[in-house]
Parts: C-alpha cells; structure tokens; sequence
C-alpha cells in the first residue's frame, strides 16, 4: 500500500514538471511598463509567467534615469537589469532577437506595450517559438496582443486608486 501512495506522489510531481518543462526568456520593457501610475509589481509578472513555465533567462531593460531602488528591485527578483544610455528600443530588440536563437528558449516573453516590438513577436514565431506578450492598458497594442500565442493584461494600482 505504501508503496503505491509513493508512485502516486511521483507521479503527480513529474505530471507537475512536465507542465512546467518550457523554458523562458523574459524581456521586460521598463520605460514602457515600470511605471508608478501602472503599479505592476516584477514579482506579479515573475509569478504569471511561472504557471506558464520556468524562466531560465530575464532581463529588465531600463535607462539611464532610472531610480536606484528600481534597479535594486530587479536584482532583489533574481533579474538582470540592463542599463542603456539612451532610447531602450534598440537593446530591447538585441536581447530579443538574442533569445529568438538560443536553442534552450522554448517561449519568448515580452513585457511591453509598445507595437514597435510587432516584427519581434513575429520573427520568434517564425523560428518556432510560443510568444507572450504582457502589458497594461491604457496603450497596450491591440496588434502585439492579437499576434501573441499568449497575452496577460496586468492590472496595477493606480495613482487615482492609492488616494482612496
């Protein structure tokens, strides 16, 4: 009897595994989505994505303006931060593209609501990757989302919501 309640265990755990087998890179827009008035938290992302998969690669894009406790924020995630002077679109696409081609990324995942990044999406489909897209509204492309295999709409509290 004992033995057979351990099988069960096992199996219930490697069932739990295998829905958790995809791999990750996540690209997180920071300009576009870290902002106060969203109040998207890193973590919340962190925890959408993993019901989806496990994140082997994550990177926060941010410029060279961003506060401290910001960057510290994403180190505290166990996230890279990656500092650019400048506009963060370009970087943003090099480390998208970079995960497109790394055989060990079964899922791109892009935190943006940017449809600059449309080409991305599609690209990453084409070399047979699932794509995600999260993002917030107001602003959040209608075209990104629609070109997604998966789209998860974040929800902050906002500025207006806080002085309740």
């Amino acid at each position: 009897m004992k033995e057979t309640l351990i099988k069960v265990l096992r199996r219930e755990k490697e069932e739990r595994e295998e829905e958790h087998h995809k791999s990750i890179g996540l690209i997180i827009d920071g300009p576009n989505i870290l902002r106060k008035e969203f109040g998207i938290k890193l973590e919340d992302i962190v925890e959408a994505l993993e019901r989806i998969g496990r994140i082997r690669v994550a990177k926060v894009v941010l410029n060279q303006y961003a506060p401290q406790g910001l960057i510290e924020a994403v180190v505290n995630q166990g996230l890279e931060p990656v500092i650019v002077a400048g506009d963060t679109d370009v970087r943003i696409a090099i480390e998208a593209m970079e995960l497109i081609y790394n055989s060990d990324v079964d899922v791109i995942a892009l935190a943006t609501r940017d449809a600059d990044f449309l080409p991305i999406i599609q690209e990453a489909k084409r070399k047979g990757k699932e794509t995600i897209v999260i993002g917030t509204e107001p602003g959040f492309s209608v075209a990104l989302q629609n070109a997604a295999d998966y789209v998860i709409k974040m929800e902050g509290r906002r500025a207006e919501d806080k002085k309740e």
